[in-house]
């Protein structure tokens, strides 16, 4: 109505960006002409990076020191890998005492995600700073760095994934970081109906650990599409969580969605619940000339 005064105040998230540090055993060497040159160890990887549609910056001697370079092409895992014969088939690093194996696979992927490294950091502080021991479910934990980081930090954890072979890989880095008394418990499950089995069974989380890809299957092939289900896999995990929850950490890989869909999402999730809630992009910055690369989104809700 003409003449009345408008109260309602316009608020405009601030989109943080989490940079991986803190590595020793990890280094984006450069990137550029769409690939990143890593460095894992002693090795050095070529993988593709299709953002990093820049002129590289160190020269062609230096790329092809790769002990690896992984071949885009039209095969079933989208190439393949070009490995010399030094390379072996995988090798220890670690970041801050926890190690896990890197390991060439028939895709891309080779068991870790470094940028996460941010996000660790910050899954750890949550827990570290409650005086009670967190009851935690991490989905689509992989091959559980996520999972061992918020052990050690004195949660007990649900790890959760479709992949039977993400699982033996993930008790592999547990055996080898030496957590193996740390209370984890190993699950190959599908997701969504996981957590709804969880809600009628009346069991519930303190924090929730969410890292859903774009496309996917579970155990007995059920099938897992991002902006399909991840709605109804929310409301479900709100369901669970406990009445005095303390983090929820949804993180989206390769999707078309920005930070600030996922923040719209994780405040549906928690509706009236009082606490922190941040967008960002998880990002990582090159060695050679100090270029940022986005490599996900994410949203976090955090109890104040």
């Amino acid at each position: 109505m003409p003449g009345k005064k408008n109260t309602t105040k316009d608020h405009l998230p601030s989109i943080k960006l989490l940079i991986a540090k803190d590595w020793q055993d990890y280094e984006l060497i450069d990137s550029g002409d769409g690939y990143k040159l890593e460095r894992f160890g002693p090795y050095k990887l070529a993988r593709p990076e299709p953002e990093a549609f820049w002129s590289t910056t160190l020269k062609d001697s230096v790329w092809n020191s790769a002990d690896a370079l992984f071949s885009v092409t039209d095969e079933k895992n989208g190439g393949h890998w070009d490995i010399k014969e030094k390379l072996p088939q995988r090798w220890p690093i670690q970041y801050k005492g926890i190690q896990f194996w890197v390991q060439i696979t028939g895709s891309r992927q080779i068991g870790i995600f470094p940028e996460q490294s941010g996000q660790w950091d910050w899954i750890s502080y949550q827990i570290r700073k409650n005086r009670r021991q967190l009851n935690i479910l991490n989905l689509f934990g992989y091959t559980g760095m996520a999972s061992l980081v918020a052990a050690r930090a004195g949660a007990r954890v649900t790890h959760l994934d479709a992949s039977k072979k993400a699982i033996i890989w993930a008790k592999e880095n547990q055996d080898l970081s030496n957590l193996s008394d740390k209370p984890i418990r190993w699950l190959v499950d599908d997701a969504l109906k996981f957590v709804q089995r969880e809600n009628r069974r009346g069991n519930m989380y303190d924090a929730i650990i969410l890292d859903p890809p774009k496309f996917g299957r579970g155990p007995k092939g059920e099938v897992w599409e991002f902006y399909k289900l991840l709605p109804a896999l929310l409301h479900s995990c709100r369901s669970v969580l406990s009445k005095n929850p303390q983090f929820v950490l949804l993180t989206a890989y390769a999707v078309k969605a920005s930070a600030l869909t996922l923040y719209n999402a994780l405040s549906d999730m928690m509706g009236d619940t009082r606490g922190n809630l941040i967008p960002g992009e998880v990002i990582i910055k090159e060695k050679s000339a100090g270029r940022l690369i986005s490599r996900s989104v994410y949203a976090s809700w955090s109890s104040k």
